[in-house]
């Protein structure tokens, strides 16, 4: 689809097109006008939109959804409804600032380690690239652990089967994952929306059927003024990772650049916005559900067992069909959340061969780096299913810290200096973005010294 070219104005006032938020309209300056000299007419809403809406939801709804709940609700009711409250501008801002990096780019095949490199320089770029690396990566081994600890769950507890040995179950999971990114983007994007629609239908019967079995007990009591602000504290880091679906902005915020041109930004913000209502609504009634269901005893077996909290209630719950729906939603949404995070993984780690192994390339083909990379990924991420580790350590020490780093503190730096972000400057959100990252940062570390 061809772009036609109009003023800014015009292309805000689009039908089809969300309008950005009144403190987001302020005027270009002279020299943002000469690096963006033209915007186009965002057209209406289509199905190639959808399917990125849907893949973005599906990155997101992961292992993050399904330990949300423990780690939440350990904390109590009261920070759990601040943070519900909180969650939707956090998301939506600091995804749409990362979108917004990649979008200004005159270059219009960049993804983000070259829109870093571009913005920041050689050896700054270098440095970024590897903490975008490392910010994803840990996630696709928690999937790895995540999908093998459900599928042996479920083999043991409802089909009454004795369990693989952990190696070779691991090793298969790890294998059929990994296969669908092998075919390519189309096919990820295909078969994710095959996932995530059945995906939202369960999550949200499982929310009521849970109904019922609803308790306040043990939750009732108001904390202490410093209880409940470590509470909430503590409880970012992992909002920060279940709300993530910054692995996909790249390669969605070069699709839309593709397909829009200079109107991908308003696009990009359109998808965005309804991205992040989708999550909020579907993601936090789920787990305030899963929350009052199982009571803070639950919710510390659950912790102990090192399952998804779907798969804790299929084996304590007396509901048949919450037997078979927590191990289905929990194998569908680890599924569906290991292909965005693939590709951000994948991504970033030919990135750093590129620029670390073989700068000038000279000595790598695209191909050669493709496999190299792709059999990195699923060697480590099948140990990663046989070892085991615990999979809440590794969202607190390893990915939270890193993608608070890069999705809000990193975007909001670029907006700061980056000459073709100006215009974006000054706005009360990237405050907002600022102090959530900052926040976010504090309370893993704080989570690791205690």
């Amino acid at each position: 689809m061809t772009s036609r070219p109009s003023p800014e104005s015009a292309a805000e006032a689009t039908p089809g097109s969300v309008p950005e938020s009144p403190a987001d309209q302020a005027p270009e300056s002279p020299a943002d006008q000469a690096s963006t000299t033209a915007t186009a007419t965002t057209p209406r809403w289509n199905r190639f939109d959808a399917s990125w809406t849907i893949g973005l939801f599906g990155t997101a709804v992961g292992a993050g959804i399904l330990f949300l709940p423990i780690n939440a609700g350990l904390g109590g009711l009261w920070p759990l409804l601040i943070a519900t409250v909180l969650i939707w501008p956090m998301t939506y801002f600091s995804h749409r600032a990362l979108s917004r990096m990649v979008c200004a780019s005159p270059n219009p095949k960049q993804d983000i380690t070259g829109v870093v490199r571009e913005y920041f320089g050689e050896t700054a770029g270098r440095v970024v690239t590897v903490l975008y690396f490392l910010a994803i990566y840990p996630i696709v081994l928690i999937y790895g652990v995540g999908i093998t600890n459900t599928v042996e769950s479920l083999m043991v507890n409802q089909l009454g089967l004795d369990p693989w040995p952990r190696w070779l179950l691991s090793g298969v999971l790890v294998l059929a994952m990994s296969a669908v990114m092998v075919a390519g983007k189309k096919v990820m994007l295909v078969v994710t929306q095959w996932l995530v629609y059945p995906l939202i239908a369960v999550l949200f019967a499982v929310t009521l059927l849970l109904i019922p079995q609803w308790s306040f007990d043990g939750f009732g009591a108001l904390p202490a003024p410093g209880d409940f602000a470590m509470s909430l504290w503590l409880m970012i880091p992992v909002l920060v990772f279940a709300f993530n679906h910054s692995p996909a902005i790249s390669q969605f915020s070069v699709s839309l650049r593709e397909r829009y041109g200079a109107g991908s930004m308003q696009k990009a913000s359109s998808i965005l916005r309804i991205t992040a209502v989708l999550l909020v609504v579907f993601t936090m009634g789920f787990v305030w559900s899963c929350v009052l269901a199982l009571g803070p005893e639950g919710l510390q077996e659950a912790k102990e067992a090192n399952l998804p909290v779907l798969s804790h209630l299929a084996n304590v719950m007396g509901l048949p069909l919450i037997a078979w729906l927590g191990p289905a939603v929990a194998i569908t949404a680890i599924a569906s959340s290991f292909f965005g995070h693939w590709l951000g993984a994948a991504e970033g780690a030919t990135a750093i061969v590129r620029t670390m192994v073989d700068p000038r390339q000279k000595r790598l083909s695209d191909r050669g780096i493709t496999i190299g990379v792709s059999v990195f990924l699923i060697v480590t991420t099948w140990l990663a299913g046989v070892l085991n580790p615990s999979i809440l350590a590794l969202i607190e020490s390893l990915a939270g810290p890193v993608i608070a780093a890069v999705l809000y503190l990193m975007p909001m730096y670029a907006i700061h200096k980056v000459p073709a972000l100006a215009r974006f400057r000054g706005k009360a959100s990237n405050v907002f973005v600022v102090i959530a990252g900052v926040v976010a940062v504090g309370g893993i570390l704080i989570s690791l010294f205690r």
